[in-house]
């Protein structure tokens, strides 16, 4: 199965957030296929001095997707995540890891929505989604990664 994770951190060093956090996710859930660039981009939803930084990792894994969700928020706290977002309340963060697609599953449960239900309105997950993926189809809209960037950039 292939996992697609969007990465993203804004406190310390940034660079070496990112890197620590595909480590990680190496290390516990599958062989990492491709990592795209690093996107500095501005704070989404809320209001920081702090700029992003953000990536996409593919990973290849057998581990199912609740079982990911969980180790990714073990990975998170491991790294110094105190909070995550609640009722769409964001805020600045060492790291956060969202599991974007699961191979093209679609999931709806309290816990775990696949895909992730807001990636196609976030450029900062469909820039680096679409660097290393532009082919996938999304498995709800029935359109390409890499159609679904270009429409945003519309």
């Amino acid at each position: 199965m292939q996992a697609y994770f969007g990465l993203g951190t804004n406190l310390g060093d940034k660079e070496q957030n990112l890197r620590l956090a595909v480590q990680h996710i190496e290390e516990r859930i599958g062989k990492v296929v491709s990592l795209s660039a690093f996107y500095a981009t501005a704070p989404w939803g809320f209001a920081s001095d702090n700029t992003f930084l953000n990536a996409v990792v593919c990973v290849e894994t057998s581990l199912p997707p609740l079982e990911i969700l969980s180790v990714t928020q073990s990975i998170e706290k491991e790294m110094g995540r105190t909070h995550k977002s609640v009722n769409g309340v964001y805020s600045d963060r060492v790291i956060d890891i969202d599991l974007l697609l699961y191979d093209d599953l679609v999931l709806d449960t309290p816990t775990l929505k696949l895909p992730h239900p807001l990636m196609q309105e976030r450029r900062f997950v469909m820039e680096p989604l679409a660097e290393i993926a532009p082919d996938v189809m999304h498995p709800v809209l029935g359109k390409t990664l890499g159609n679904i960037y270009r429409d945003l950039l519309d």
